[in-house]
Parts: C-alpha cells; sequence; structure tokens
C-alpha cells in the first residue's frame, strides 16, 4: 500500500513520522482507524476511525477463505489458481497474490516481512514458486528472504531497495497505532526491519513467466516507482496492478515518483480494460473492476491540467478529482 485515511504508502519512501501516533492510539483502543491505501499513515488512521470498523473490507468479503497456519494473513481465493494472501491488521494492508499453474507458481509481492510467508505459500501449493514483485518498496518485498527464487528488473532503484530498510527508516510501521488491535505476538516489533534479499534472475519488460496452463506478462507501469511493472494474465483477463492502482488515496508526492509518466502508463492500461475481467490491487481490496482503470486515467490527467479539488497538507496537497484522491508534492504557489 505504497493511501491517506490513510497513511502513505511508501517507504513509501517519504513517510510521516508520527509519534504521537502512538498516544492517539491508546485514545481509541483497538478500535485503531484505518488509513487509506497509498496515503495513510498511523495517525490519520487514529483520527478517522474508519480502519478496523472496515474489517474486513466489504469487497473481500464475496471470495471463498481458505485456511492457513497462520493468525496473521488471510487468504481468498479470487480465481481459480489465485489466492490473495492480505496482512488486513496493519494499515498498509498489503496484498500479495500466489499465481499457481499446473507446473509452477509465481508470487507477486511478498508483504511487509512481519510475520514469515512462506509456510502460508507452502499450505497453498507444493509446486515450485518464484517471487516477481510490482516494486522494490519495502512493504511489497518484505518476505522475499524467505524464498529461493527472487526475480527482479535490473534498475538502479531495484538494486538499492535489495540492500534492505534499517529499523529505524521503517518503525512508524509497527507503531501501536500501525495495528488493528494487537501486533502478533510472534513479531518483535523493537528489532522490525526490511531484509536483504538476493535476486537468482534479472527480468524486462515484455517477459513472460509460463507456468503451466498459464502465461505471465510482465508490463512496464512507472510512475509510483521508476520499477513499477504489472502482472497481465491475458487469456484469463486478470490485471495484477501492485500500488498501480487500489482503490484508496494515491500517493505522488516521494522523490521516486513521477505523474507525467503515471499518466501515460494508466493511459496505456486503460485501453486493456475492455480484455480484462478483473483487477487485483495490493492494497485493501483483492477485486475491482477493469472500469476503474480509465476513471483513474482520466482522474490523473485532470489533475496534471491543474483541476480537481485542492487541499495544501504541509509540503504536499491532497487533491480529489471525483472519488479518485490524490496526495502529491505542492508545487510553488
Amino acid at each position: 500500500m505504497s493511501r491517506p485515511l490513510a497513511f502513505p504508502r511508501s517507504d513509501r519512501v517519504v513517510r510521516h513520522r508520527v509519534l504521537i501516533a502512538a498516544a492517539a492510539w491508546w485514545c481509541v483502543a483497538c478500535s485503531t482507524p484505518r488509513p487509506e491505501p497509498a496515503g495513510k499513515t498511523p495517525a490519520t488512521s487514529a483520527a478517522t476511525g474508519t480502519w478496523c470498523d472496515k474489517l474486513p473490507r466489504v469487497e473481500n468479503r464475496g471470495f471463498a477463505r481458505v485456511a492457513v497456519p497462520s493468525t496473521w494473513h488471510e487468504v481468498y481465493q479470487v480465481e481459480p489458481g489465485v489466492f490473495a494472501i492480505t496482512e488486513p491488521r496493519q494499515f498498509q494492508e498489503a496484498i500479495s497474490y500466489l499465481i499457481v499453474g499446473d507446473s509452477s507458481a509465481v508470487l507477486f509481492d511478498s508483504g511487509i516481512g512481519l510475520v514469515p510467508l512462506a509456510p502460508v505459500v507452502k499450505t497453498l501449493t507444493a509446486l515450485p514458486v518464484r517471487v516477481l514483485n510490482s516494486h522494490s518498496h519495502f512493504d511489497h518485498v518484505g518476505a522475499n528472504h524467505e524464498f529461493d527464487q527472487v526475480l527482479a528488473l535490473d534498475m538502479p532503484f531495484t538494486r538499492a531497495n535489495e540492500a534492505g530498510k534499517p529499523h529505524e527508516r521503517i518503525a512508524d510501521e509497527v507503531v501501536p497505532a500501525a495495528f488493528c488491535g494487537a501486533p502478533p505476538s510472534d513479531a518483535d516489533t523493537a528489532a522490525f526491519r526490511s531484509k536483504p534479499w538476493q535476486v537468482t534472475r534479472r527480468v524486462k519488460v515484455g517477459d513472460t513467466l509460463a507456468i503451466g496452463g498459464r502465461t505471465l506478462e510482465i508490463v512496464a507501469a512507472p510512475g509510483h516507482t521508476p520499477d513499477a511493472i504489472v502482472l497481465l494474465d491475458r487469456a484469463n483477463g486478470l490485471l495484477f496492478t501492485g500500488d498501480t492502482f487500489y482503490e484508496s488515496t494515491l500517493w505522488f508526492f516521494a522523490a521516486e515518483t513521477d505523474i507525467a509518466a503515471y499518466e501515460q502508463t494508466m493511459q496505456r492500461l486503460a485501453a486493456l480494460a475492455p480484455s480484462l475481467r478483473r483487477v487485483l490491487p495490493a492494497h485493501n481490496t483483492v477485486s475491482a473492476s477493469p472500469a476503474r482503470l480509465q476513471v483513474v486515467a482520466d482522474a490523473v490527467g485532470e489533475l496534471r491540467r491543474g483541476g480537481g479539488v485542492r487541499e495544501v497538507d504541509g509540503e504536499r496537497e491532497r487533491v480529489t478529482v471525483g472519488d479518485v484522491r490524490f496526495l502529491v508534492r505542492r508545487t510553488a504557489p
């Protein structure tokens, strides 16, 4: 998740370091509100009172839950051979997708890394698993180190993030206000860090991953980060969007974001919508209508033309276009 109502969803690199969040959390106790994707923060979460109240998300309730050996992860079967592995009780509400073919599987993103993910994946498939990340923000690569096969683009941004993040960079991800209720009992929040991970094979945009009865295509999606990709299953009409699209505030204030590139990306993805049956985002909800791609593409175009309802938020600006929300760097007056 790179969210406000949300916290920002990034390491989202430039995150609000809100030490007041812990105090706010105690005020609301276990009903800590949840910020939305790509723009959420523990502090905003505690202030809005909407996070825990929304769990499980209405959009997710229609999918079958799958039993796994984890009290932290919740798994939904979204399609035959497609499992959404969610982490709903941490404000990012990160979602990783296990896509299982006849001969192997792909894990698209690996969550925040607070609790081991490999045991969950092994419950869902005994086939060989390759990890591929939608981008290399910490909340999408957290469990990469648990897997033997990790694929990645050969980009400076990706290579820099392969070293992981120290506790100091992501400590606000595990303050009390970052959780709906208590953190997992087996998690050491005081020592939490994003562990380094090793790439076993470099891939390129346009490469395909054949997993037996299903082929996944790597599609460039720069904007949220330079290394952002989406995964396209053309035969089944599925698009796994990472942080390029999700139903919440979209963040474009971090140094690595590029709103112009994002507009081009969204126009290209919107053109795919007629051939899609389902979009699968990386935060909050496990399924969305492909029609939403054009809505966001139009909204980002309006934003870049200076439109939308705007509210200054320190060095950032909140922009609302219809029902699409953005958090962007503030331009000089």
